[in-house]
């Protein structure tokens, strides 16, 4: 068995010995070992990691094309006549694509050939899966099918993101590296997803709104796990946080908060959420297992509900704490007509305790959170970790547009008074001033005409809108002008138009000494730090409104996406997460100390 690589011995070797010792980890490819030698020292296998992704990605598009062509497809000739190199044999052999069924090799070689005639070059995916183990053929074919329809620009870069992700397994294994923390969050994110409301269970969704069956699983099998870590103190409180504290080595000390919420959107993805309540749960298992205390105490809180997705109310695990639990949310009922009340006291909660909740913040250091990016930037960079400079502050609006519907045949196109034509231009307006500044969004997610015939002008046209920037000035500024290009709009074509506002929620930008923190940890893992903005959301957002905030985001896969089942992560990339709050964590214990 060949010795493993040690970052020592790459470091001292010479050009050539720096190419032989990482070969065959780009496939047939060493002019990227040859790059990447010149940026040493490494002093960490995530740098060397990142050295030579960043020698792919600038390389010319000759160079990446024939990296990817490089690659053997998937169950193809070179598999059948046993000629593809040692590593993508493993890798195949592990995903049992060597086992296919005949109907499964026709329905592989068919797109094997569709996927080449449309981009040029082999379908590529890291068989061995976010977890290392190993994809279903199930899964690949579904993959397969599904990237096909992708453009063909986004494809060739998801290809090489695949590459690197091939790449940075065989690396593990040439340095006998298991990402240990990152399994566990894994592992606990696909057995916390086992629990699934009805409806959405039978067809293999994932969907846990507030206090349902499934909702009360996750939060007793949260509750159990922090046990298991050694949470000192684990308990549900009045609206169904569940909370755990780890105690310092002065009790009465101040503590640091962190947390995420663990109910989900309809149809959802595994790490929303979930991940910012996980990441700090394997800290504390691993301070627990090696009998330290902290000169702080640290609180994890598992917050019940941030998505309002089975009641109206939004950040209500959050909003506990922070003392805004509006008693009037207590009336709301769900779709089936079951108040938020009666939802609470079938789930054993003591209601007249939420007030209690609030916490007092002169006994708090602050608050952080983890959290999934939720988007494609990290991915495209291909960095894992991000720092959050500012959550975004957003206003939402529903509106509607009224006219007069008329035939579409004899009304002559001079006369109409028509409410769609109106919303299209509001919807090319929200477009062109959203992109006039780089800190701002603008989105008219709903469009709608009730009643639409196909021989009718629209007579009414309802939409919403969806402003959200870094700042509340820039929001703001961008909102006046919507309203007044709506206004003129709708005046120069003889309309009028209703608007109600149905969210305002104030920027958080992330304190300053808080995000340094966060920003030196991941200096710490030999990361490059990128700063960026959040466009969701989150739980910080709240707890924003009473003390000092700053959040770490994690690269997710599949561009990004997120409230979707394709929603992915790493076991190397959660690794990480674990150790960039492990060292934030160290960071804030000398800074006490001293």
């Amino acid at each position: 068995m060949p010795s493993l690589l040690t970052l020592e011995n790459l470091n001292a070797a010479s050009p050539d010995e720096f190419v032989a010792l990482l070969s065959g980890t780009y496939e047939h490819s060493p002019w990227i070992a040859e790059r990447a030698a010149a940026r040493r020292l490494f002093s960490s296998l995530a740098q060397l990691k990142l050295a030579l992704v960043d020698a792919v990605e600038r390389g010319s598009r000759d160079e990446k094309l024939a990296l990817l062509r490089a690659h053997p497809e998937l169950a193809g000739k070179a598999m059948v006549a046993k000629t593809l190199t040692a590593e993508s044999t493993g890798e195949q052999s592990r995903a049992g694509l060597t086992d296919c069924s005949p109907d499964e090799f026709a329905r592989i070689h068919e797109l094997n050939a569709a996927y080449n005639a449309r981009f040029g070059w082999p379908f590529i995916l890291a068989v061995r899966g976010p977890r290392g183990l190993g994809l279903s053929r199930s899964e690949i074919i579904t993959t397969f099918a599904r990237r096909l329809e992708n453009h063909p620009d986004f494809e060739f870069a998801e290809c090489l993101r695949n590459v690197h992700r091939i790449a940075e397994i065989r690396l593990d294994e040439k340095f006998g590296f298991m990402p240990e923390l990152g399994n566990q969050v894994w592992d606990w994110a696909e057995q916390l997803a086992v629990h699934s409301d009805p409806g959405f269970a039978e067809r293999g969704e994932l969907t846990v709104t507030y206090l349902t069956d499934a909702h009360r699983a996750v939060a007793d099998q949260l509750s159990q796990w922090m046990k298991d870590c050694g949470f000192d103190d684990v308990s549900t409180d009045a609206v169904g946080n569940v909370v755990g504290v780890y105690y310092g080595s002065d009790r009465t000390a101040k503590r640091l908060i962190t947390g995420s919420h663990y109910d989900t959107v309809r149809n959802g993805g595994k790490y929303d959420g979930r991940l910012g309540i996980l990441v700090p749960m394997a800290c504390v298992q691993e301070l627990h297992r090696a009998g330290r205390r902290l000169p702080f105490g640290f609180e994890v809180i598992a917050f019940a509900e941030e998505e309002g997705q089975r009641y109206k109310a939004v950040f209500l695990g959050s909003g506990a704490l922070t003392g805004h639990f509006d008693t009037g949310w207590l009336e709301q009922k769900d779709a089936d007509g079951i108040s938020m009340r009666e939802a609470m006291q079938h789930a054993g909660l003591p209601i007249a305790d939420i007030p209690k909740l609030a916490r007092d913040p002169s006994a708090y250091l602050g608050f952080v959170e983890v959290h999934i990016e939720q988007g494609p930037v990290l991915n495209e960079m291909n960095l894992p970790l991000g720092v959050v400079t500012s959550i975004n502050g957003s206003v939402r609006y529903v509106g509607e547009i009224i006219g007069m519907a008329s035939h579409a045949g004899t009304t002559p196109m001079d006369r109409r008074r028509d409410a769609a034509t109106a919303g299209a231009e509001l919807v090319l307006y929200m477009e062109k001033r959203g992109s006039e500044d780089p800190n701002l969004v603008a989105t008219v997610g709903m469009l709608e005409v009730p009643n639409g015939s196909i021989n009718v002008i629209p007579g009414r046209c309802k939409f919403s809108l969806d402003i959200r920037a870094t700042t509340d000035a820039v929001r703001d500024a961008c909102e006046a002008d919507v309203r007044a290009e709506l206004a003129r709009i709708c005046e120069a074509r003889g309309l009028h138009f209703r608007l109600e506002e149905t969210l305002r929620i104030a920027a958080a930008p992330s304190a300053p000494t808080w995000q340094r923190r966060w920003e030196h940890a991941v200096e710490s893992l030999g990361l490059p730090v990128y700063r960026m903005p959040s466009g969701a959301g989150h739980d910080a957002m709240k707890m924003h409104e009473i003390m000092p905030q700053a959040m770490l985001f994690l690269r997710g896969l599949n561009a990004g996406i997120s409230h979707n089942p394709l929603e992915s992560i790493t076991n190397d990339d959660a690794d990480l997460c674990v150790r960039a709050f492990q060292n934030l964590l160290e960071q804030l214990a000398l800074e006490i100390k001293k």
